[in-house]
């Protein structure tokens, strides 16, 4: 590890939902999933999973202090997880499940504790935190299949943090209550005002504009697409691609997590519609006959979304995007 660097150890259930989050923060060099505070000399999945050894599922993040403080990737592990839960992590049930943070030194031990309490006493939770903070001990890393397991394999990560109940905790807690302070959505009142006819129908009634006549079809600068409604960041022009449709399409989202899932029955078919998380726009939907490596094209309208160029991304709120252009 670069000596610069420093280390922040967490266990909150699946590390697949746990690894996505923290991988696209700008000072967060690595993400590693893996098992740490058991007894044994080493782990493996089946030893974890079979409950033969004491180890949780747990990541470990490599991360610039110069860039990130401790204590903001501590927020960002609390609005990970349930915090009150002592028998595991949402459909997950099990000790090795259940959520920890592990310091490296004293002062993250500190930070760990304060910020455990402030949680406590903030009222956001009807029952008390009960999540652990032990020194670190060793880590050992995952099977390579579970390393980036949201980049290769998308849909089903998307199904399964949906499926374990995960995503609805968090919204109802983080999002519905307390909604992210970077991407709020206006009232209905105001989007009519703030919106053009299509860009309402479309993100709020479920709409869709017509193929070939909206403006990102084949638009091909570089920077990034965010949500029209609320600015959250949905997708990178690096992952764009003509799909020969006449809508925008793209391979990924160009963050794990930042939409949400649901079935769409509509027009005689069954078909996976997506929805931006904090806002809960609608974009589009997501077919499995894209390119590789992710297999996947997310169909969206451009009524959805708003365009922001890359050498606007830091005048306009977006500095941590920049590492995804060479």
């Amino acid at each position: 590890m670069d000596e610069s660097l420093q280390l922040a150890t967490f266990a909150g259930g699946c590390f697949w939902c746990m690894e996505a989050p923290f991988e696209k923060k700008q000072g967060i060099q690595a993400v590693i999933s893996g098992y740490i505070g058991g007894h044994a000399n080493d782990a493996t999945y089946e030893k974890v999973s079979s409950g033969t050894t004491t180890h949780l599922e747990a990541i470990q993040i490599h991360f610039d202090p110069s860039q990130i403080s401790y204590d903001t990737i501590l927020t960002l592990f609390w609005q990970q997880i349930d915090p009150t839960d002592a028998g595991g992590s949402f459909a997950d049930r099990g000790t090795q499940y259940r959520s920890a943070i592990f310091f490296h030194n004293e002062e993250q031990q500190q930070l760990a504790q304060k910020s455990k309490e402030t949680l406590n006493q903030s009222g956001r939770f009807a029952k008390e935190i009960v999540t652990e903070i032990h020194p670190a001990t060793a880590f050992y890393p995952a099977e390579a299949y579970h390393q980036d397991y949201h980049q290769k394999n998308p849909l089903r990560y998307g199904y399964y943090r949906s499926g374990s109940g995960r995503d609805q905790f968090l919204q109802e807690i983080w999002q519905k209550k307390h909604i992210h302070p970077d991407y709020r959505k206006a009232k209905d009142s105001e989007l009519k005002k703030t919106l053009t006819k299509q860009q309402y129908d479309v993100t709020q009634k479920e709409g869709t504009e017509p193929p070939f006549k909206n403006p990102y079809w084949d638009h091909k600068k570089k920077g990034i697409y965010v949500d029209i409604v609320s600015g959250e960041p949905l997708f990178s022009s690096e992952d764009k691609f003509d799909s020969g449709t006449g809508w925008p399409s793209f391979s990924r989202p160009i963050q794990a997590g930042m939409m949400t899932q649901h079935e769409d029955r509509s027009l005689f078919s069954t078909r996976t519609e997506i929805r931006s998380k904090y806002a809960n726009s609608h974009l589009g939907h997501i077919f499995n006959d894209g390119p590789q490596p992710t297999g996947l094209r997310y169909c969206v309208n451009s009524a959805s979304l708003r365009f922001i160029a890359y050498e606007d991304l830091s005048n306009q709120g977006y500095a941590a995007y920049l590492k995804l252009f060479k």
